[in-house]
């Protein structure tokens, strides 16, 4: 009896150690499955509990949106849920097309109206005759007061080959002007503007790379080499990307057929790729220099750090964005689409352009950037050293002039627009691009009209001096320094006319800009910031002297051991 009881104690023992290895098994293999499905039950109550106890009714459709949205945005501000009638957002992002007018709007702070800003070459607000400065009175009858730019630019989008009539008042013009406009297909123009410049350097300036613009550019880098052209300048600053395909179609003009241009890694395997140039190059000699900016980013990283790391360009400019991300759509119930982070991409030397690791965030939420002491050294094909963790930094840094701060206040309060509107008025053609300008007696006007404006700014040098002041007196030195303080308030005193005297090169450029932008459209524009550039001039200066582009593409020389 005792010998049965002992074996049944044995047994007994064996079934609990197999249950409690069974329930840590569990545990280890499923405890995160768990996790999802009781955050998820509780959700549903909350969002229940609310629907029926809180004191106001709720939108259901906003609150949960507000909660999803939340939720997406602690991962990183690239993953985000598209429902159903926001499809057509996604697809512009994707395709970099819409169905509209083809036009930029903007706020018209007085009228309190939304007003024409920039319509797009060949598109249906430039063909029915829209001019930047028309203030947008009525779409089919409906009067727009009232309405902000986002609802405005929903109005006037819309399915393709749909129509509207549309009621604007022109500066100028009496009685309002009447359109009937029929929505196409918007694709913003992949080249703006290409041509050679001076000493046979060519010129491409790519503006995204959404849609197909691999195809435009070959046949616009073509075309400049039968013009002649003996080196090149891409541009691609303010570039902020689109298809990854695209980047390696563009670089591959350039390389030759079987480099690895971009890597993408993932958590799944299905987000491992290797993307390679699969075709014959175009030009693999011609010298290149790339142009960016903090706001080159994505595909446009892949391009400038591939060439880069091959040591195929020159990259002039400033350090780019830092977007090491790759984003997949999955599709969701009722409709639905979320983009969301899949992947990060790795360029030819093995290194990641991401430059915020939003894993780690701050006590507050907030992130910043990887710092460069905790970046890593690689090394191009011939051997140059580059870090990752913070975008592609340029071989060629130049240094950015800051704009007049009376610049900015005459641009948020549209009197450069609404001067180059009334100038437009009294101008039926103006000379091309390349030799306008806006003379001494057109300033004149200008000043002019801001004087009677009423036009009020901040001086920084007026709210640091107050700032100043305030510390000096709350330190106790005010009483010895009043006589200096005064004098300088005295200098710093508010003067338009000398701020618009001395800031008048800078004004001048952007004036001259918005009037050719009228008369030219998005080219002209391009033209006219090209011809004081510094980006461009270190460019052509290194493109030019075939010694020096040789050289900046050799690793630099180590020093031998005890020297």
């Amino acid at each position: 009896m005792k010998q049965h009881f002992k074996t049944g104690r044995i047994a007994f023992a064996a079934m609990a150690t197999v249950g409690i290895i069974a329930f840590f098994g569990f545990n280890a293999a499923d405890n995160r499955n768990f996790q999802i499905a009781k955050n998820l039950d509780i959700f549903n109550a909350v969002v229940k509990e609310l629907d029926m106890f809180y004191v106001d009714t709720l939108d259901a459709n906003k609150t949960v949106r507000q909660g999803i949205d939340a939720m997406l945005y602690s991962l990183d501000p690239y993953t985000e849920y598209y429902p159903e009638e926001n499809q057509s957002e996604l697809e512009q992002m994707l395709r970099g097309s819409y169905g509209g007018v083809g036009s930029v709007i903007t706020w018209n702070a007085k009228l309190k109206r939304s007003m024409i800003a920039e319509p797009y070459e060949g598109m249906p607000a430039a063909n029915v005759g829209l001019k930047a400065g028309d203030i947008l009175i009525k779409i089919d009858g409906q009067d727009l007061m009232g309405k902000n730019n986002q609802e405005i630019s929903e109005m006037l989008r819309g399915q393709v080959g749909t129509s509207f009539h549309l009621t604007v008042q022109r500066p100028g013009t009496e009685k309002p002007l009447e359109f009937d406009i029929v929505r196409r297909s918007i694709q913003l123009p992949f080249i703006p503007y290409y041509g050679m410049l001076d000493n046979k350097v060519g010129y491409i300036s790519l503006s995204t790379f959404s849609g197909n613009p691999s195809k435009e550019f070959k046949q616009a880098f073509l075309d400049l080499k039968k013009q002649g052209i003996t080196s090149l300048v891409i541009d691609i600053r303010n570039n902020g990307g689109g298809l990854l395909d695209e980047a390696v179609e563009i670089a591959n003009f350039f390389l030759p057929r079987g480099r690895v241009i971009v890597s993408t890694k993932g958590k799944v395997k299905q987000s491992d790729n290797t993307y390679k140039t699969l075709r014959e190059p175009v030009d693999t000699e011609i010298p290149i220099a790339v142009l960016v900016n903090s706001g080159t980013a994505s595909a446009s990283e892949i391009l400038s750090g591939a060439l880069q790391d091959y040591d195929r360009a020159i990259i002039v400019g400033n350090r780019t964005f830092g977007k090491g991300l790759v984003q997949t759509p999955r599709t969701l119930p009722y409709g639905g689409t979320m983009k969301i982070t899949t992947s990060k991409y790795y360029i030819p030397s093995g290194r990641c352009v991401q430059a915020i690791d939003y894993t780690h965030r701050n006590p507050d939420g907030s992130v910043g950037r990887i710092p460069d002491s905790l970046t890593t050294v690689f090394h191009t094909a011939a051997g140059r050293t580059v870090r990752d963790g913070g975008g592609v930094t340029p071989d060629i840094e130049v240094k950015q002039e800051k704009l007049p701060n009376i610049l900015y206040y005459l641009v948020n309060d549209n009197l450069t627009f609404d001067y180059a509107t009334q100038y437009c008025l009294k101008h039926p053609t103006i000379a091309a691009p390349e030799a306008f300008e806006v003379t001494d007696a057109d300033y004149a006007g200008f000043k002019e009209m801001v004087e009677k404006s009423d036009f009020k700014y901040d001086q920084q040098s007026e709210k640091l001096l107050k700032s100043l002041k305030e510390m000096a007196e709350f330190e106790g030195y005010m009483t010895d320094a009043s006589d200096e303080f005064a004098a300088l308030e005295k200098k710093l005193t508010h003067n338009l006319d000398h701020d618009l005297n001395y800031f008048a090169k800078d004004i001048k450029a952007v004036i001259a800009e918005e009037i050719i932008k009228r008369y030219y459209y998005q080219k002209g524009g391009i033209i006219q910031q090209l011809k004081d550039d510094p980006d461009l001039k270190a460019a052509v200066k290194v493109l030019t002297d075939r010694s020096a582009y040789t050289q900046m593409l050799k690793p630099a020389e180590t020093t031998a051991q005890g020297e």
